[in-house]
């Protein structure tokens, strides 16, 4: 089989990639494992929140600071607001309409109801213009056999700002079947429940009842799952109503993911879910063909290849007792060499092994045995060089670095 390019990792960057290349006429194929990240995601998008231990406001500005091995240097640090837009508009594309820009950060609300900073958000998700709430009340509506929403720390984490809180117990009766079973109390499952018109309405009704119209309600997201059902049940509550990420499976992270599997394949795009590449062929540093688990017997051709396949989570980087590697390609990573330096003492510190990843030359061509493989590059949290749980930017590098790797792809054809 022969496409234009080949991405390996249905994620977030590989799915950007993919339909950034499909808007240009290229045929590309996606091979996704399966589940991704975007599962875990919360609804919002992040650039870059954190540098030098310091929550950034504006983060095309602060961008200047990084590191010089930071893949946003190899995108270049002059087009990251160009890329950041065209991003975004992909989103819009997809059907993800998301609030904010790239020069200034607003701050995002965690399942847990602390802070912080975000560059996107979907709308209906409760943001705030900076890290210090201006509200002075709140009611937090509490769905009642809900398991996927700590409400006891957000009112605890709100509180400590000086919010005053008030919780207030809703148990619809379109949800009683559902309650008899604890598994079928997640946020996923409730979120196809409340798909039609008669079960938001007898929820509206539900919160109506313990609420006032002059009220800020704050509720987990357990609804929207690839509908309008955010904005039916806003128009129908009497009081301003906002959402809470809640614990994985996210609703909106579900969401993202849906819509842009959809936008991708509605563009032509071929996406073979649920398998795996375990083998390639390259020589004369250039990538011949890959296999697949499922399709052992056919050799999966392409002009260009992709590596979109994650981090330690998703095993797109593995560590054993002596090395960290990549597995497929058994590509160049950088990592300390020595395992006692991988990891620090505290466990919140800047952990050395969150910034391991497959090395590439400046354009983002993965490197093997010192030397770049002309026709494969790599994307997204697979890349060394930053740790996007301390500073804040998994997402703007997952989707920057997949449209660079775009760009270069199809001007160079």
């Amino acid at each position: 089989m022969k496409f234009d390019t080949i991405i390996i990792g249905g994620g977030l960057s590989g799915l950007t990639c993919g339909i950034a290349l499909s808007q240009k006429g290229q045929r590309v194929a996606i091979v996704a494992g399966g589940q991704n990240s975007l599962h875990f995601n919360a609804g919002s998008m992040e650039l870059l929140g954190n540098v030098d231990g310091e929550e950034i406001a504006h983060p095309v500005e602060a961008a200047q600071r990084l590191q010089p091995n930071h893949p946003y240097r190899k995108v270049g640090i002059d087009h990251l607001e160009e890329l950041a837009q065209e991003a975004k508009t992909l989103l819009d594309k997809a059907g993800l309409t998301m609030s904010g820009n790239a020069k200034e950060n607003h701050w995002r609300i965690t399942p847990i109801g602390v802070t912080k900073p975000a560059w996107l958000t979907l709308e209906g998700l409760a943001t705030v213009a900076s890290s210090q709430l201006p509200w002075k009340a709140v009611t937090l509506v509490e769905l009642e056999g809900f398991i996927d929403s700590p409400l006891q720390f957000v009112e605890t984490n709100l509180a400590a700002q000086g919010v005053q809180v008030k919780v207030a117990r809703i148990a619809p009766a379109v949800l009683t079947q559902a309650r008899r079973s604890a598994s079928e109390m997640r946020a996923t499952s409730l979120a196809k429940i409340l798909r039609n018109h008669q079960a938001l309405a007898s929820l509206a009704a539900e919160i109506n009842q313990v609420t006032t119209a002059d009220e800020l309600v704050l509720m987990p997201m357990f609804l929207g799952l690839d509908d309008d059902a955010l904005a039916a049940l806003q128009a129908q509550v009497k009081p301003r109503l906002a959402f809470l990420p809640t614990l994985p499976p996210m609703v909106p992270g579900v969401r993202i993911a849906t819509a842009l599997q959809h936008y991708f394949k509605m563009l032509g795009g071929t996406y073979l879910l649920g398998d795996k590449v375990v083998d390639g062929l390259i020589e004369d540093n250039t990538m011949r063909h890959i296999t697949t688990a499922k399709l052992q017997d056919v050799l999966l051709k392409a002009d260009n290849f992709v590596l979109a396949t994650g981090s330690f989570m998703s095993g797109g980087v593995v560590a054993d007792f002596t090395r960290i590697y990549e597995p497929v390609f058994g590509l160049d990573v950088e990592a300390p060499a020595n395992r006692a330096d991988w990891t620090l003492a505290e466990v919140m510190d800047d952990q050395p092994y969150m910034s391991c990843g497959v090395a590439t030359d400046d354009t983002l061509h993965a490197l093997k045995e010192g030397k770049a493989v002309k026709n494969l590059f790599a994307i997204g949290s697979v890349l060394s060089g930053h740790n996007a749980a301390v500073q804040g930017d998994g997402e703007g590098v997952d989707m920057l670095t997949a449209l660079a790797v775009a760009h270069r792809i199809t001007n160079r054809q």
